[in-house]
């Protein structure tokens, strides 16, 4: 009887801590999941006399500053998805269990008529088949650098509120639902689960529907994304970049580049304030509420 309360006393402190995916001081999961296998690269590279990154990695100096074409209000797409894919792929491999739910198991509810055999379900995703997958449905969802960011927070959310895990059984359907997601709340495009099922032609848009439907309702409706949430997201994928050593283009900061980043992060912070004034002015609905802190974490 002890145990029992012990065992419940523990699951009601872990319901009081802050969820990562919304609330900006609360540790993102990606970054720890992918600890153990950084450590593990560093150490065969130390003790095989390898410095990955050292010959073509560049750093800048007093005299030269190296930046990417990526920033918090306009990341580069490809990095980004690249970067995306790489923490799924770090949440499927180090997973704590293989908790699950039948709308996002692919056994039950496969991708495609073809045959899949049982043994593919053993084994964890490789990092490229990943990213080929998210890149084809982000190409059809028309999904922005910024979307793919949100994408994971929503992956997050999702596996914290129903309490399950990404594994080979149910990894393709979860980020199918949150790309859709992305796409439609925080992308504002107009995407309908129809043009998915011309990419994944197996597909019934009634299958679609649903896990949309349930998807929602396990993140309890809540696709509020504050920037600061959004910020620790993106500067988090940027260090898992760095610490997986991925290719990231950089070119020396030109006087004319240094303008153009001015006026673009000027650009954003008048768009900003433009619509935090229009929030002062009028009360606030729940679809103005979620439009309001989507500019935010798309502008600032």
């Amino acid at each position: 009887m002890w145990k029992g309360r012990k065992t419940h006393a523990l699951r009601k402190d872990l319901a009081l801590e802050p969820n990562p995916s919304d609330h900006p001081r609360a540790s993102t999961i990606f970054p720890s999941k992918s600890q153990t296998d950084v450590r593990e690269k560093r150490r065969s590279n130390h003790f095989n006399h390898v410095s990955p990154g050292q010959l073509t990695k560049k750093y800048s100096s007093c005299s030269t500053i190296f930046l990417d074409d990526s920033t918090v209000s306009q990341p580069n797409l490809r990095t980004t998805v690249k970067c995306m894919t790489l923490a799924i792929y770090y949440h499927i491999k180090n997973r704590d269990a293989d908790r699950s739910l039948d709308i996002f198991d692919e056994r039950l509810h496969p991708l495609t008529r073809e045959k899949i055999p049982e043994e593919y379900f053993e084994h964890d995703p490789e990092h490229k088949f990943i990213y080929r997958f998210v890149h084809t449905l982000s190409s059809a969802a028309q999904l922005t650098a910024d979307g793919a960011v949100v994408t994971l927070v929503y992956l997050e959310r999702l596996l914290t509120y129903a309490e399950i895990d990404i594994c080979p059984t149910n990894w393709k359907r979860i980020v199918l639902g949150a790309i859709l997601l992305a796409s439609k709340f925080w992308d504002d495009r107009a995407v309908w689960n129809v043009d998915d099922c011309q990419i994944l032609k197996d597909v019934t848009v009634e299958d679609m529907n649903e896990m949309e439907r349930h998807f929602l309702e396990l993140l309890q409706f809540n696709i509020n994304v504050p920037f600061s949430v959004y910020a620790k997201y993106y500067f988090d994928l940027r260090s898992l970049a760095d610490d997986n050593n991925l290719n990231v283009l950089v070119t020396p900061l030109s006087k004319e580049r240094a303008q153009n980043l001015e006026a673009i992060s000027r650009l954003c912070d008048d768009k900003y304030k433009d619509v935090c004034r229009a929030a002062m002015r009028r009360s606030v609905s729940a679809d103005n509420f979620i439009a309001i802190r989507r500019s935010n974490a798309i502008l600032s």
